[in-house]
């Protein structure tokens, strides 16, 4: 079963995990201390899931769009926003590659638990970079360096075992950002073991900032 399968199959009873829950408010909790979050902003959620951390966030914001790869994440997301009679968040499919590129502008991007699903993380930040403007935020959160016992051997897909914060803000920097910082956001617990999550935020630089 590929990953956007399983994440589809799992879809009805992800938000019955409160470990998953609680973490999307720690991560919630963190970008809002990283990111000036106003209500003239348009926020993507990339991997957005059921939207545990785009609900989260949408207070803040005047516009939300989450993305993911698996229809079945958001039908419930959209289930949740029409339930809850939400105004100004809407979803996107990202079914092939050039979804997400020919979207936006946004005045910010966040992620949670969603790089380590990505296999080319450089051209995934170039893409981030394409879509906000000079001065636009940057926050990812995702697990510190593991040695792959977070997921069970047979989920198909992660291409990283977590991230060392240093090579991952240098490619954040390298992407056309600059202002990074990281905290660590949550601390998960499973299998008897914790699991470190991290969050670095950043801001889009200008492009004369990238030349020198």
């Amino acid at each position: 079963m590929n990953e956007t399968a399983r994440f589809d199959q799992v879809a009805g009873a992800w938000d019955e995990d409160a470990g998953r829950v609680a973490m999307a408010r720690a991560v919630a909790d963190a970008i809002a201390a990283e990111v000036p979050l106003a209500p003239e902003m348009h926020l993507l959620d990339f991997g957005c899931g059921t939207g545990l951390l785009s609900l989260a966030l949408r207070p803040s914001v005047g516009r939300l769009t989450g993305a993911d790869t698996s229809a079945g994440m958001l039908d419930v997301f959209r289930k949740k926003i029409a339930a809850r009679g939400l105004a100004g968040v809407a979803t996107m499919h990202l079914a092939d590659g050039a979804a997400l590129e020919s979207a936006g502008p946004f005045d910010a991007i966040v992620s949670s638990m969603a790089l380590h699903h990505v296999r080319d993380i450089p051209a995934l930040l170039a893409t981030f970079r394409g879509l906000l403007p000079t001065g636009g935020h940057l926050a990812l959160a995702d697990l510190d360096l593991e040695d792959g016992s977070f997921h069970p051997a047979q989920v198909a897909d992660v291409h990283h075992f977590g991230f060392e914060r240093q090579a991952l803000r240098a490619a954040i920097a390298a992407a056309g950002f600059e202002s990074l910082r990281d905290r660590t956001a949550h601390v998960l617990r499973r299998q008897e073991r914790d699991y470190s999550l991290f969050l670095i935020a950043a801001r889009a630089a200008s492009p004369s900032t990238r030349l020198r």
